[in-house]
């Protein structure tokens, strides 16, 4: 069997996308928003550009009642109030099922006791639409 010689380009297109990522990494402490923008970095035959996104902000908030704490808590580091309070009236076994999407599939990080104290709220909820 003759000797197989493994090739390294996988390797070096590895390792120019680590030098273009830590070129872009350290760059982006001494540039102002405006000039990140517009900072583009190549390496390893790719080329990484800066794009600064502003996103809408919201003061919108979870109306109280029973179980507010828990979603307010929990739920707002990945969405928004409005994004919730604006979703189609769902049962509760279907909001059970996207509470248990969230956790399972996405990981979130929420006790059994606040996932079912969340499911309660959203079952519950009567918003204006």
């Amino acid at each position: 069997m003759p000797f197989r010689r493994h090739s390294t380009a996988p390797r070096r297109h590895a390792a120019g996308l680590l030098v273009a990522a830590a070129a872009l990494l350290l760059g982006a402490g001494s540039a102002s928003a405006a000039d990140a923008a517009d900072a583009t970095v190549s390496g390893g035959g790719v080329t990484l550009k800066s794009a600064v996104v502003t996103l809408p902000s919201s003061d919108r908030g979870f109306p109280p009642g029973p179980h507010a704490d828990a979603i307010e808590s929990n739920c707002l580091a990945c969405h928004s109030a409005g994004m919730v309070l604006n979703q189609p009236a769902l049962s509760r076994a279907e909001w059970r099922n996207e509470v248990t999407k969230m956790v399972k599939v996405f990981k979130a990080p929420v006790s059994d006791q606040d996932a079912d104290e969340i499911v309660a709220y959203l079952a519950a909820m009567k918003v204006d639409r």
